[in-house]
């Protein structure tokens, strides 16, 4: 074992290309890490890494060594999955990146199952809005919603999400009810500012809409964006997912169901290989059975659409 960690170090320091990042992934001191790769080069009789100002490069020796520790542990790893498979279990640990808001309205329960039934799991999430580099910064796999901008990762399709305009009853008992898209230049709009240049699409037949929001309140974070609509501060575009509670409470209305909003996916990428881990697997499998198919979010959208269209009959 102890010559296995020394392994994984010296992979970890090559891949970082340092001491404290290499013992921050490891989840242990630099003194360990430096230690591990000291008692490596004492047994091959070779030095493997090179420090300069500009960071740690492995030699030549080290550039070849490293190939072989990836093909040792690799093997290792594909042994444990395969034995683990056997008792249906995951174990090793899961470094997992996903977005704030998916985390914080559907994640975190999923997570909670997956950690309960797998004992032998270690969960190491980061819930953030930035785009991760998996390889770079050494996660498993990350949660992705919309395009992906790299396509040398593999990626699985797990739900679809909708836009959704969004405001309060109380928002639109003072200011009314916009009936068309258009109607949003005389509102308040709460801007997401995490993105690109914030523009709300929609789409009536083959017409596509395409407006350019104003208003007084702008934040990149998804979550803020929710607060101010359920405050009655503005209308706010959110993703389905981050609305359905507000939804189906009352806290926020839905708006303009007349007019076709984009579609995007929720997809799992992991880095490029034919070898999926176990521990990757479980999360997958687990996340498709959650969400595969019509998701709850999505669900209480649909909900909405039938109950405005029975409003609109009625009246």
């Amino acid at each position: 074992m102890t010559e296995l960690e020394d392994l994984r170090s010296f992979v970890e320091v090559v891949e970082s290309g340092g001491l404290n990042r290499a013992a921050s992934r490891l989840g242990v001191s630099k003194s360990i890490v430096s230690r591990r790769i000291t008692r490596l080069e004492a047994d091959l009789g070779t030095r493997l890494l090179t420090r300069s100002t500009r960071g740690i490069n492995p030699t030549e020796a080290g550039i070849d060594f490293k190939a072989r520790c990836d093909r040792i542990l690799a093997e290792l790893e594909e042994a444990r999955d395969a034995v683990a498979q056997q008792g249906r279990s995951a174990r090793g640990r899961l470094r997992l990146s996903a977005p704030m808001a998916l985390g914080v309205h559907h994640l975190g329960p999923v997570l909670t199952e997956l950690a309960r039934l797998h004992p032998a799991l270690e969960l190491d999430v980061s819930y953030t809005d930035r785009v991760v580099d998996l390889l770079g910064e050494g996660f498993d796999a990350a949660i992705r919603i919309g395009s992906l901008r790299d396509s040398s990762l593999v990626a699985r399709r797990i739900a679809p999400v909708h836009a959704v305009v969004v405001a309060s009853p109380e928002y639109l008992s003072r200011h009314g009810r916009p009936r068309t898209p258009q109607d949003l230049n005389a509102h308040e709009c709460l801007i997401y500012t995490g993105g690109l240049v914030p523009e709300w699409r929609f789409q009536s037949g083959k017409r596509r809409i395409s407006i350019r929001p104003q208003g007084r309140l702008r934040s990149d974070s998804g979550e803020a964006i929710l607060q101010w609509a359920i405050a009655g501060l503005g209308i706010g575009d959110a993703p389905s997912f981050m609305v359905s509670d507000a939804i189906e409470c009352g806290a926020l209305e839905p708006l303009l169901l007349d007019f076709a909003r984009p579609e995007y996916s929720i997809h799992v990428v992991r880095p490029p290989g034919s070898h999926v881990p176990g521990k990757v697997r479980v999360l997958i499998d687990t996340l498709v059975e959650r969400f595969g198919g019509t998701p709850e979010w999505e669900r209480s959208l649909l909900g909405s659409r039938y109950r405005q269209s029975v409003a609109q009959g009625d009246s």
